[in-house]
This record gives C-alpha cells, structure tokens and sequence, in this order.
C-alpha cells in the first residue's frame, strides 16, 4: 500500500513538471501539422463500416509516429502499437465514421462529400456530424506526443481506430475479431468524445455514467389492403400504427419510476404509396434508451406487448401481428470507474487547471459502442467529454441568437483548435498518469 501511495504521489509530482512543456508542444504541433490533418479529415468523411481512406490515412500516420500498425481489425479497424518496457497495457480509442447528412454549417471547408450508403445503396452527402474527425485528430497527435516522450512513461501504448460507431457495430466486431488475444487484454480503457454542449477547450468527466444503453427496434405493421372509399373492406395498418405510437408513450410516463428515465422514441413511420390506397403495410422505427437493465427489459417488452396487443384490438388474426424486431445494433450503457475517474480528474486539474475540468451531468440519454471494450469488470475504464463550442456562442444563445447546433444537426460546428488540442493534452496526461506504475 505505502508503495502504491508513494507511485501515486510520483505521478502528481511529476504531471504538473510536464504540463507547460506537453501546452507548448500540442499548442505547436496543431499549428504545424494537426490543423491541416484536421482539415482533411474534416472535408473527406466516410461513412460507417466503409471508411477505408480513412482508416489507410489513419494507419500511414500512426506508422509515422513509430507505432506498429495492424490493419483491417473488425472490418476497417485499426490497431496502432508501442510498447516502451514493462508496465501496463493501456487502450485509447478514437472513432472514425461520419454520418449520411449534407453539411450547411456555413464552415470554408464544409465536407461536400459524397458516399454509397452501405445501407441504402444510394449516393448521399457525407458529413463528420458528430465530430468524429477531432477524435482521430487527436489520437494522431497523441500518438506524436507519447513517441516523443518515452522517457517519461513505462508500458505499453494500445492505439485503437474504431469503425462504425454511428451504427454501434465497430467495438464488437474488432472485439470479435479477437481482438484481445491478437494484441492483449489492456488493464484500462480510454476514450473521449467532443462535445457541442460543453465549452470549448473543457474537460467534461464523470464518476457514474456518462452515456446511456441503446436498442434499435423495428415494428412492421401488417395490415389488409383496400380503396381508400372502402375502408371496411381492409385493415388500415396507418391507423393501427398511430395507434402504437400513441400507446408507447405511456411506457416511461407510467410504467418507469419517476427517477428512473427511459426514453422510447418513433423516429421513423413508412407507409402507403398513394392518396386513395389504404396500405397493407407499415413500419416503425424506434430508438430505446435506458440506464440499466432492468429499465432496458421493461421498455423492450412493454413495446412488444402493446404492439402485439394492439394488432388484436384492431382484429387481425394471430398470423398477422405487428412483428416487433431488436436489432444486433444494441449497446449497455457507458459506465466509468469511479476510482479511476477521480484519479485522473486530479491529474488534468494538477496539469490544466482547475477551470479546465468540470463535472457536469449529461442531459440527454446518447449512447456510445465504447463499453463493448470495457465490458470486462477488471478492466477499469473512463470516457470523458472535451468541450467544443466557443463560450460566445452559447452567451449569443441566452441573448435570444441562434441556438448552437447538437450533433447530428447538418448545421453541426465545432472550434477545432481548442477541441483538438484539449484532446490531445488530456489523453497524453492520462496515458502519462497510468503509464508510470
């Protein structure tokens, strides 16, 4: 114990010597070469699952860096290793992917990319809606930092290019491609990710749980088809299927505590062709958030029951009730360590300030892949957020200007260089925190 406490101490001390020296270096490095690195990102996004320019520009920069890079994990996933003699193995993750959404931030250098949906199969604009293209940023210049600074850590350094975030399929599939047996199981996980609602250049961390779980679920309405003139002739699946969505809202208002949230939301009603056919078909698409498992089997069958029920009460036959599906692309929520939490809060403080770090509850119910990684109960783990929206924006808010874009908005906007750099100087802290045992 007195060993442990005395390595603690070390770290403390020796955090804050390197602190003005890593401000100076990220600070120049930005200007250098992160700034244009970011700008590329930024202009070429690539959708989940086919980020392949991406992942080839990611590996090439890595490899520069002097990591040992392996390709093609998961599908285009990519692993960057250093390791610098004996101590712990400690993961850091960036996401890749963008989103299919056109750019209107008004930014010079808004991506007009354009991709094939993998999904859809058709050509649509690509955007880094949410931010993405700060993350490997950041995990480039990371990756600079901590070469450049082997002196000063002991271990080994695990640089992870996550693919598919947006669909939450890219954690899993590197995981499934053994991904700890190939490149060793890490004794902690870390990952961070911008945000909108945070100010720029602010370090964001919780000791609970920053991120909420997430189901994908579809509801496909079957219906009998008629003349709109003789709707006693069919089932409208229309009707049955506002129905549904009238009667979901009653799950979190009256089947959750009133502490416990749950959010179940239609994002999505496809039916019908024509103004005087009713359809014989209809589909929803929900997206389901919860807290904890518990919440989690509540809603999930609270939606099967009422769309099922639902079907019976319009008088369709047992052979043709709304089928309700969950989709794979499902994921527990984020949970961060609280011990490890508070020790890394103490580092960024010692090393950036006490304004730079914040403990400020999520208020929306996102969700993230990430605990895929961490899914292992000794494998303590911390995701934070990193602020990146200039403090005048939000006080041209208040004054009744425009609202500041969330992410997934095609108005989404972030400032780069206080996003990137924060970044950088918090992960470096944290790697050089955990790396010293």
């Amino acid at each position: 114990m007195i060993k442990r406490i005395f390595c603690f101490m070390a770290v403390l001390v020796a955090v804050p010597a390197l602190a003005s020296d890593l401000n100076i270096a990220v600070q120049k490095d930005y200007e250098s070469y992160l700034a244009d690195l970011f700008d590329h990102f930024h202009r070429n996004p690539e959708l989940s699952t086919v980020e392949y320019e991406t992942a080839k520009r990611m590996a090439a920069e890595l490899r520069a860096a002097g990591f040992e890079v392996t390709e093609n994990v998961g599908g285009t996933g990519v692993v960057a290793m250093l390791k610098n003699g004996p101590g712990p193995l400690v993961m850091m993750r960036a996401d890749m992917d963008g989103l299919p959404v056109e750019e209107k931030s008004g930014l010079e250098n808004a991506s007009r990319a354009k991709q094939t949906d993998p999904i859809t199969g058709t050509e649509v604009f690509t955007m880094h809606a949410c931010g993405h293209d700060v993350h490997i940023t950041s995990l480039v210049g990371t990756a600079r930092q901590m070469a450049a600074r082997k002196d000063d850590w002991n271990g080994t350094l695990m640089l992870l290019v996550q693919p598919a975030e947006e669909r939450v399929l890219g954690a899993r599939a590197m995981k499934d491609d053994n991904l700890w047996g190939r490149f060793g199981k890490p004794d902690y996980a870390l990952a961070f990710h911008v945000s909108s609602s945070d100010v720029a250049g602010v370090i964001n961390v919780s000791e609970g749980s920053p991120y909420a779980g997430a189901d994908t679920v579809d509801i496909i309405i079957h219906g009998v088809g008629a003349h709109g003139a003789s709707p006693h002739r069919g089932k409208d699946p229309i009707v049955l299927g506002s129905q549904i969505v009238l009667a979901l809202q009653t799950l979190v208002s009256r089947e959750l505590s009133p502490r416990d949230p749950g959010v179940v939301t239609v994002g999505s009603f496809h039916s019908g062709t024509k103004h005087n056919i009713i359809s014989d078909r209809a589909h929803l698409q929900l997206t389901v958030r919860n807290t904890n498992e518990e919440t989690r089997n509540i809603l999930l069958a609270g939606i099967r029951r009422i769309a099922e029920n639902m079907g019976r009460v319009a008088g369709l036959p047992e052979d043709k009730l709304p089928e309700v599906i969950v989709s794979d692309e499902s994921v527990p929520p984020t949970k961060n360590d609280a011990e490890l939490a508070r020790r890394l809060k103490v580092a960024w403080v010692d090393a950036m300030g006490d304004e730079a770090v914040v403990d400020i509850p999520t208020k929306g119910m996102g969700a993230e892949d990430f605990p895929f990684f961490a899914e292992d109960p000794d494998i303590p783990s911390v995701y934070w957020a990193i602020g990146g929206t200039p403090a005048e924006a939000f006080e041209a808010e208040r004054a009744g200007g425009p609202a500041v874009p969330s992410h997934h908005s095609p108005l989404f906007k972030i400032s780069p260089e206080p996003s990137v750099t924060a970044g950088v100087e918090s992960t470096v802290v944290a790697l050089l925190t955990l790396l010293q045992e």
